[in-house]
This record gives C-alpha cells, sequence and structure tokens, in this order.
C-alpha cells in the first residue's frame, strides 16, 4: 500500500481543494433564498463562478484519480484515507478563511491522523 500512497494522497488533497474551491466561491456569492425565483439568476452565478468551476474540475479529477487507487488497493484501507481531506480542510479553512480551530476541532484532528497512521502501518 506504501507505493500508492502518493496517489491516495493526490485523490485526497484533490478533493480537499475542491471543497475548498466550492466555499470560495460560495463566499463570494453569498447568502440566497432556495426560491423558484433565485434559479436563473443565482443559478448563473454559481454557474459562471470561476472558483465553483475549478472545485468542480479538482472534484473530476479527483473521481479519477481515486478510481485508479480503488483498482490497486483494497478499499477497507482506502477509503478511511479520505479521512485526512477533514484534517486539511480544517487547517486551511483556519489558516486561510477565519474558520474557528477549537480545541475539540484539534482533538478530532489528532484522533483523525492517529487512526490514518494505524491504518498506513496496516
Amino acid at each position: 500500500m506504501t507505493q500508492y500512497l502518493p496517489m491516495i494522497l493526490l485523490g485526497v488533497l484533490l478533493n480537499a481543494a475542491a471543497q475548498l474551491a466550492l466555499k470560495a466561491g460560495m463566499n463570494r456569492i453569498g447568502h440566497f433564498d432556495f426560491a423558484l425565483a433565485n434559479a436563473l439568476p443565482i443559478g448563473w452565478q454559481v454557474g459562471t463562478n470561476p472558483f465553483v468551476a475549478l472545485g468542480l474540475v479538482c472534484y473530476v479529477v479527483s473521481v479519477g484519480v481515486w478510481l485508479l487507487v480503488l483498482s490497486r488497493v483494497e478499499v477497507s484501507l482506502a477509503y478511511p484515507m479520505l479521512s485526512i481531506g477533514y484534517v486539511v480542510n480544517a487547517l486551511i479553512a483556519w489558516w486561510f478563511m477565519g474558520e474557528a480551530l477549537t480545541a475539540t476541532k484539534i482533538a478530532g484532528i489528532a484522533t483523525i491522523c492517529f487512526g490514518v497512521w494505524l491504518l498506513a502501518r496496516a
């Protein structure tokens, strides 16, 4: 499995980048109400937002990478590695987006890191 770790990390990081890009795009659009009257104007803003487009591209590429991973690694080992994305997203959201990084979140991140370390050793 260690030989496939770079591919796994690439898939995870692309997935995390997709989430962060989508969040950045929606931050620029702002809050909106789900209403039929908003479907076209908000849909246009979402569809033409470069961050949203980047996020979707990252998702598509991450799915391709993940299919390669699944063709080589047992899903019981590969799938838990996706939790690394939670760690990456929490840290980047704290660093660049000013989101709170509480003691509870830090404890969760430490737990995830320990679990991934255990799985990677298996």
